[in-house]
Formats: structure tokens, C-alpha cells, sequence
């Protein structure tokens, strides 16, 4: 989603310029259209809403047959209703041949919760969702992973790096790269309304082959070697 800062920040000023790095900006209204985004505000948009299909097919190649996939999702986040993110969720189950449960958690409590849930019901793995307060609350999340010998696919490195199993999603380096590409332009006097949105197109794989170990997953040599890094 659009980060709040921009939204907050859009809410305040029309002349000030703005260079954001977030979801689409088209659809929170931030910008009219990504080619011509006029106004005071530009940006880099990370795109999310085609990444949960790959990481449920990355998540499946690590699983036994059989096993379902719970998505982890947060009823509040208003950048996706919860009836897409089922519709979506759905469609991807049946392309890789897997049950897919939505699970709801807006709370850290929840969050406890949902994974008792997961436990319940036999899921033989995780898909959380992209928002901004499943972030906030990454090494909870990676613990509870572990408690319940769950695998688990995040979308930023942070997860991997605090002992997550794996996560795929747009590289935050190439957009913070862009950010202060288009900073830079601005603070020279080139207008925002002139410089189109950028769409990231480098998306990254992470392995954490240690949290792999731990939970007795035989990872396949064709999913390493696609991995843009592998923790060890």
C-alpha cells in the first residue's frame, strides 16, 4: 500500500515536493496515473499484488503432498479487501494443487492465535501476507514459526534475517536506489509532475538454510539455485 507518510503528507501540501516508496499509488489516490503523476508527488511503486501466487508456488515445493497453506492476513488493511485477497488466494491454491485457509490476525494477541488455528488445522505451511503492521511484528512472527515448526514465506529480508525461512518480494534496495535517484532530481529543479512513477522490476528469493535445518526440510537443489541468497 501507499505508505501513510505520503498519504499524511499529500493531505498537508500540494507544492512541497514528495518522492515516495510503497504500494499503488494510483489506486490510495495518491497520483492521478503512473505515466503522467502531475501534482507535487512521485515515487517508486513496489509492486505487491502479483507476488502472493509465486510465494505460495515457492512455498509448495517445500512442502509434503497434501498439505494445505494457511495466509496470514490482516482484515484491516485497507489496500486489498478481504473477499480479493480469498478470490486471489483460491485461484493460486488450485493452480499448485493445495488446500489455502485464510487466517485473520489485527492484533498482536490475534497474531498468538491465528497460529493455534494453523496448528489445528493442519497446515503444512504459511504464506504472510504483505502489511505493514505483520512488519512491525516480524520477530513474533518468526518465533511462533519456530514454536510450531511451521514454514513460513515472507515478503521482505528482515524476516529472513531474524530467523525467517524464506521470503520473495520486490528488492527494497533497487527501490531506495530510485528514491534517491529521483530525490536528487527534484532537489535540482526537476518537477515531480515530470518524472513518471517507477514500477520495481527486481524481485528477490532468500533462504535461511539454517531455520531450513532446524525444521527438517529437505530444500531442493532447484530452489537454491534459484535463490539470490542463501543464509547459512
Amino acid at each position: 500500500m501507499a505508505p501513510p507518510s505520503a498519504i499524511a503528507a499529500k493531505s498537508r501540501t500540494a507544492t512541497i515536493p514528495i518522492v515516495f516508496v510503497g504500494g499503488d499509488p494510483v489506486r490510495e489516490g495518491l497520483v492521478p496515473t503512473f505515466n503522467r503523476p502531475g501534482g507535487n508527488i512521485t515515487g517508486v511503486y513496489t509492486v505487491f499484488e502479483d507476488v502472493g501466487s509465486k510465494q505460495l508456488a515457492l512455498l509448495s515445493e517445500l512442502l509434503p503432498h497434501g498439505k494445505g497453506i494457511a495466509i496470514l492476513t490482516n482484515p484491516t488493511n485497507t489496500n486489498m479487501t478481504v473477499e480479493t485477497v480469498e478470490r486471489n488466494a483460491l485461484e493460486a491454491g488450485k493452480v499448485i494443487g493445495r488446500q489455502v485457509d485464510i487466517i485473520n490476525a489485527r492484533s498482536p494477541d490475534e497474531i498468538e492465535a491465528s497460529f493455534e488455528r494453523m496448528h489445528s488445522i493442519g497446515a503444512g505451511g504459511v504464506l504472510v501476507s504483505v502489511d505493514p503492521f505483520f512488519l512491525t511484528q516480524a520477530k513474533r512472527l518468526v518465533a511462533l514459526a519456530s514454536h510450531h515448526r511451521l514454514p513460513v514465506v515472507f515478503w521482505r529480508r528482515e524476516f529472513c534475517d531474524a530467523g525467517g525461512l524464506m521470503c520473495y518480494g520486490a528488492s527494497p534496495r533497487e527501490a531506495y536506489v530510485q528514491v534517491g535517484i529521483y530525490t536528487g532530481r527534484v532537489l535540482k529543479g526537476t518537477s515531480p509532475a515530470d518524472l513518471p512513477i517507477v514500477q520495481s522490476t527486481t524481485f528477490e528469493l532468500v533462504l535461511n538454510l539454517k531455520t531450513a535445518k532446524a525444521l527438517e526440510l529437505d530444500v531442493p537443489a532447484t530452489l537454491l539455485a534459484r535463490a539470490d541468497e542463501v543464509i547459512e
